[in-house]
């Protein structure tokens, strides 16, 4: 099932053709579709050792490559700056073949997706999180705040989203024990920190592991100044009790910060659930154990 209406479709066929056409260089190389629970791109695997990456959603062509030119500077500051591995960007491609839109090539990350069933219990994947945190903090912003777009900035600005989130989850979620913890949370105020680096979105997808360590994080392309708080959402996403304070220890977050990451992990919860619960159904059962996890968080 499509993840989003009128959702742009693209074969293993046009791929090669691109790909062929495009970069001879790799002409060769086997395509082969990735099954993703990503939203946003259509992966497919370029021979053993690159990926690329497909628009699913229709949009202006020059504002999807501006897109991708600004995620792939983002991939390029964040390169071997983490204790992990993280995507190269190697190319841009252009739109063709009947695909309407520009696209990009990456370095492939081998690993498994971290998921709250394999991690959660783990001290060390725990403390392998907060050493990736760590490390996109200590990223100079070089002056950079946060840019109005998206999660990151004052979480009172996605109230109007969050109520027609718990409006579409009627029936879906036990909503009332939500809309008091979500009037709770507007009212977390912004805090003195400063804005740091944030990978913006680790969500379980994006973080591969080998056995309880993480190995590489992939999507890095929104890397940002934000918030220091937003990359918290991970704690709930993927860790226990135990582990969110192993983490919140090694950050050594205060109860201001905190309660802010935790909102934000709300927020991209309740966004998810709904939207997600029939194109998505992956996506949508882990963010309702997220929600779990936020509203018996102590």
């Amino acid at each position: 099932m499509d993840v989003h209406p009128e959702q742009l479709l693209i074969s293993e066929l046009t791929v090669q053709t691109l790909v062929s056409t495009q970069f001879p260089q790799w002409r060769h190389a086997e395509v082969r579709p990735i099954k993703s629970p990503g939203t946003v791109n259509a992966i497919f695997r370029i021979g053993d050792h690159l990926v690329a990456r497909f628009p699913l959603e229709l949009d202006d062509v020059a504002v999807v490559r501006e897109r991708l030119e600004v995620e792939v500077a983002a991939a390029s500051e964040l390169l071997g700056r983490s204790p992990f591995a993280t995507p190269e960007p190697i190319a841009l491609g252009a739109a063709g073949c009947g695909y309407p839109l520009p696209w990009s090539i990456y370095s492939w990350l081998p690993g498994q997706m971290a998921t709250a069933d394999n991690v959660s219990e783990s001290v060390s994947f725990a403390l392998d999180l907060a050493s990736f945190i760590e490390a996109v903090r200590a990223i100079d912003t070089d002056g950079r705040t946060f840019d109005g777009n998206g999660r990151g900035g004052d979480i009172l600005a996605h109230d109007d989203w969050m109520q027609q989130c718990l409006t579409n989850s009627e029936g879906l979620l036990d909503v009332g024990p939500l809309r008091a913890l979500w009037a709770e949370m507007r009212e977390i105020p912004r805090g003195p920190d400063p804005a740091a680096m944030n990978h913006a979105d680790l969500i379980p997808p994006n973080i591969l592991i080998d056995g309880e360590h993480i190995v590489g994080v992939l999507d890095v392309g929104g890397l940002r100044a934000a918030d220091p708080a937003l990359d918290l959402v991970g704690a709930w996403h993927l860790l226990n009790a135990r582990g969110r304070a192993i983490l919140r220890e090694r950050l050594d977050c205060d109860d201001a910060q905190w309660q802010r990451g935790r909102a934000w992990a709300f927020q991209q919860a309740m966004g998810a659930v709904w939207y997600y619960v029939e194109s998505s159904p992956t996506m949508s059962a882990g963010c309702q154990r997220t929600l779990q996890r936020i509203v018996t968080d102590i």
